[in-house]
Protein backbone atom coordinates (compact mmCIF):
# COMPACT_ATOMS: atom_id res chain seq x y z
CA UNK A 1 0.00 0.00 0.00
CA UNK A 2 2.82 2.56 0.66
CA UNK A 3 4.21 1.72 -2.56
CA UNK A 4 1.14 2.17 -4.57
CA UNK A 5 0.32 5.15 -2.58
CA UNK A 6 4.36 6.54 -3.36
CA UNK A 7 2.49 6.14 -7.61
CA UNK A 8 -0.48 7.66 -6.81
CA UNK A 9 1.44 10.70 -5.37
CA UNK A 10 3.40 10.89 -8.96
CA UNK A 11 0.69 10.54 -11.52
CA UNK A 12 -2.06 12.95 -8.88
CA UNK A 13 -4.57 10.50 -9.58
CA UNK A 14 -6.50 8.84 -6.04
CA UNK A 15 -8.38 5.97 -6.31
CA UNK A 16 -10.47 4.96 -3.55
CA UNK A 17 -9.90 2.16 -1.26
CA UNK A 18 -10.06 0.06 1.56
CA UNK A 19 -7.92 -2.60 2.87
CA UNK A 20 -8.71 -5.26 5.90
CA UNK A 21 -6.44 -7.40 6.90
CA UNK A 22 -4.30 -8.81 3.93
CA UNK A 23 -7.02 -7.90 1.39
CA UNK A 24 -6.89 -4.25 -0.37
CA UNK A 25 -9.78 -2.93 -2.82
CA UNK A 26 -9.38 -0.63 -5.33
CA UNK A 27 -11.58 1.45 -7.04
CA UNK A 28 -10.19 3.47 -10.15
CA UNK A 29 -12.57 6.16 -11.59
CA UNK A 30 -11.90 9.30 -12.88
CA UNK A 31 -14.54 12.38 -11.50
CA UNK A 32 -13.38 14.86 -13.36
CA UNK A 33 -14.99 12.38 -16.70
CA UNK A 34 -18.11 11.75 -14.50
CA UNK A 35 -16.38 8.71 -12.45
CA UNK A 36 -16.05 7.05 -16.15
CA UNK A 37 -12.76 4.83 -16.45
CA UNK A 38 -10.03 6.65 -18.77
CA UNK A 39 -6.48 6.23 -20.04
CA UNK A 40 -5.38 7.76 -16.24
CA UNK A 41 -7.19 4.60 -14.97
CA UNK A 42 -5.66 2.30 -16.95
CA UNK A 43 -2.18 3.51 -17.09
CA UNK A 44 -2.35 3.69 -12.65
CA UNK A 45 -3.96 0.12 -13.01
CA UNK A 46 -0.99 -0.93 -14.89
CA UNK A 47 1.62 0.38 -12.47
CA UNK A 48 -0.25 -1.38 -9.39
CA UNK A 49 -0.19 -4.48 -11.47
CA UNK A 50 3.91 -4.29 -11.79
CA UNK A 51 3.90 -3.36 -8.00
CA UNK A 52 2.00 -6.40 -6.87
CA UNK A 53 4.36 -8.77 -9.59
CA UNK A 54 7.89 -7.05 -7.76
CA UNK A 55 6.90 -7.30 -4.01
CA UNK A 56 5.33 -10.36 -4.53
CA UNK A 57 8.82 -11.51 -6.50
CA UNK A 58 10.67 -10.17 -3.50
CA UNK A 59 8.66 -11.76 -0.79
CA UNK A 60 9.26 -15.58 -2.56
CA UNK A 61 12.32 -15.34 -3.73
CA UNK A 62 13.84 -16.47 -1.04
CA UNK A 63 11.54 -19.69 -1.08
CA UNK A 64 11.42 -20.24 -4.86
CA UNK A 65 14.93 -19.77 -6.55
CA UNK A 66 12.89 -20.03 -10.20
CA UNK A 67 10.15 -17.18 -8.94
CA UNK A 68 10.87 -14.91 -12.19
CA UNK A 69 9.23 -11.34 -11.97
CA UNK A 70 6.95 -10.74 -15.71
CA UNK A 71 7.84 -6.54 -15.96
CA UNK A 72 5.64 -5.81 -19.05
CA UNK A 73 6.94 -1.94 -19.50
CA UNK A 74 10.49 -1.18 -18.37
CA UNK A 75 12.80 2.38 -17.84
CA UNK A 76 16.31 1.17 -19.03
CA UNK A 77 18.88 3.92 -18.06
CA UNK A 78 22.92 2.77 -18.95
CA UNK A 79 26.26 4.33 -18.38
CA UNK A 80 29.64 3.34 -19.11
CA UNK A 81 33.37 4.69 -17.99
CA UNK A 82 36.63 4.21 -18.63
CA UNK A 83 39.33 6.15 -16.42
CA UNK A 84 41.90 6.80 -18.94
CA UNK A 85 40.25 5.67 -22.75
CA UNK A 86 41.76 2.88 -22.84
CA UNK A 87 41.69 2.25 -19.27
CA UNK A 88 39.77 0.38 -16.22
CA UNK A 89 36.16 0.63 -17.56
CA UNK A 90 32.62 -0.53 -16.16
CA UNK A 91 29.25 -0.64 -17.33
CA UNK A 92 25.97 0.05 -14.77
CA UNK A 93 22.93 -0.25 -15.21
CA UNK A 94 19.02 0.33 -13.88
CA UNK A 95 16.02 -1.26 -14.16
CA UNK A 96 12.69 0.79 -13.38
CA UNK A 97 8.87 -0.17 -14.09
CA UNK A 98 6.81 2.97 -15.32
CA UNK A 99 5.90 4.41 -11.82
CA UNK A 100 9.38 5.16 -11.75
CA UNK A 101 10.52 2.72 -9.10
CA UNK A 102 13.96 1.09 -8.99
CA UNK A 103 13.45 -2.89 -9.71
CA UNK A 104 17.51 -3.49 -10.87
CA UNK A 105 20.47 -1.57 -10.42
CA UNK A 106 24.06 -3.15 -11.07
CA UNK A 107 27.52 -2.77 -12.11
CA UNK A 108 30.13 -4.74 -14.03
CA UNK A 109 33.85 -4.08 -14.28
CA UNK A 110 35.91 -5.14 -17.43
CA UNK A 111 38.96 -4.66 -17.57
CA UNK A 112 40.69 -2.55 -19.09
CA UNK A 113 38.80 -1.09 -22.99
CA UNK A 114 37.44 2.29 -23.66
CA UNK A 115 34.43 4.67 -22.91
CA UNK A 116 32.57 3.91 -25.91
CA UNK A 117 32.92 0.10 -25.45
CA UNK A 118 31.71 0.17 -21.37
CA UNK A 119 28.72 2.17 -22.56
CA UNK A 120 27.76 -0.21 -25.21
CA UNK A 121 28.40 -3.39 -22.32
CA UNK A 122 26.02 -1.48 -20.62
CA UNK A 123 23.13 -1.48 -22.64
CA UNK A 124 24.34 -5.18 -23.70
CA UNK A 125 23.96 -6.33 -19.82
CA UNK A 126 20.50 -4.07 -19.34
CA UNK A 127 18.42 -5.55 -22.01
CA UNK A 128 19.49 -9.04 -21.46
CA UNK A 129 18.14 -8.60 -17.84
CA UNK A 130 14.86 -7.05 -19.29
CA UNK A 131 14.76 -9.67 -21.43
CA UNK A 132 15.63 -12.92 -19.47
CA UNK A 133 15.24 -11.85 -16.15
CA UNK A 134 11.82 -9.34 -16.31
CA UNK A 135 10.86 -10.80 -19.13
CA UNK A 136 10.17 -7.55 -20.56
CA UNK A 137 7.96 -6.76 -23.96
CA UNK A 138 8.78 -2.85 -24.30
CA UNK A 139 11.80 -0.92 -23.13
CA UNK A 140 12.08 2.47 -23.25
CA UNK A 141 16.12 3.51 -23.21
CA UNK A 142 17.91 6.46 -21.99
CA UNK A 143 21.78 7.13 -21.92
CA UNK A 144 24.28 10.05 -22.10
CA UNK A 145 25.67 8.78 -24.85
CA UNK A 146 24.87 9.96 -27.65
CA UNK A 147 26.99 8.41 -30.02
CA UNK A 148 25.38 5.06 -28.62
CA UNK A 149 21.78 6.51 -29.06
CA UNK A 150 21.90 7.65 -32.30
CA UNK A 151 24.31 4.54 -33.51
CA UNK A 152 21.14 2.19 -32.57
CA UNK A 153 18.78 4.69 -34.15
CA UNK A 154 20.74 4.41 -37.11
CA UNK A 155 21.31 8.27 -37.44
CA UNK A 156 25.37 8.14 -37.05
CA UNK A 157 27.52 5.09 -39.03
CA UNK A 158 30.26 2.84 -36.51
CA UNK A 159 33.65 3.92 -38.16
CA UNK A 160 35.02 2.13 -35.28
CA UNK A 161 35.02 -1.50 -36.00
CA UNK A 162 36.14 -2.69 -32.40
CA UNK A 163 32.50 -1.59 -31.92
CA UNK A 164 30.84 -3.12 -34.55
CA UNK A 165 30.24 -7.17 -32.50
CA UNK A 166 29.16 -5.38 -29.22
CA UNK A 167 26.47 -2.64 -31.42
CA UNK A 168 25.35 -5.90 -33.40
CA UNK A 169 25.25 -7.79 -30.40
CA UNK A 170 22.36 -5.03 -28.88
CA UNK A 171 20.86 -4.97 -32.16
CA UNK A 172 20.04 -8.84 -31.80
CA UNK A 173 18.68 -7.86 -28.61
CA UNK A 174 16.69 -5.31 -29.43
CA UNK A 175 14.47 -7.92 -31.37
CA UNK A 176 13.64 -9.94 -28.98
CA UNK A 177 11.07 -6.62 -27.71
CA UNK A 178 8.09 -5.97 -29.19
CA UNK A 179 9.32 -2.47 -28.84
CA UNK A 180 12.46 -0.38 -27.66
CA UNK A 181 13.06 3.26 -27.79
CA UNK A 182 15.94 5.16 -27.14
CA UNK A 183 16.41 8.78 -26.01
CA UNK A 184 19.35 11.13 -25.16
CA UNK A 185 19.92 12.09 -21.86
CA UNK A 186 22.13 14.99 -19.85
CA UNK A 187 24.21 12.88 -17.36
CA UNK A 188 22.84 14.84 -14.69
CA UNK A 189 19.52 12.45 -15.28
CA UNK A 190 21.98 9.43 -15.57
CA UNK A 191 23.30 9.61 -11.98
CA UNK A 192 22.14 6.23 -10.91
CA UNK A 193 23.63 4.01 -13.71
CA UNK A 194 27.09 6.35 -13.07
CA UNK A 195 27.02 5.63 -9.39
CA UNK A 196 27.02 1.66 -10.78
CA UNK A 197 29.77 2.01 -12.81
CA UNK A 198 31.79 4.16 -10.21
CA UNK A 199 31.09 1.71 -7.43
CA UNK A 200 32.13 -1.50 -9.69
CA UNK A 201 35.70 0.22 -10.90
CA UNK A 202 35.99 1.20 -7.16
CA UNK A 203 35.26 -2.23 -6.09
CA UNK A 204 37.51 -4.23 -8.51
CA UNK A 205 40.19 -1.85 -8.74
CA UNK A 206 40.65 -1.37 -4.53
CA UNK A 207 40.40 -5.48 -4.36
CA UNK A 208 43.96 -5.41 -7.26
CA UNK A 209 45.73 -2.60 -5.10
CA UNK A 210 44.82 -5.19 -1.94
CA UNK A 211 46.91 -7.97 -4.00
Amino acid sequence: MDRVHEAVERVDHYPRWQNEQNIVDIWLNTHEDQMEITDRDRELANTIDTLVNVTTAAQTEAIVDKETTVITEVQLYADGGSRGNPGPSASGYVLMDMGGRIVLRAGQYLGVTTNNQAEYQALKLALERAHYDFHAREVHVYMDSMLVVNQMKNIFKIKNRDLWPVHNACVDLVKKFDKVSFDHVPRELNKIADEEVNKAMDEALSGEAQH
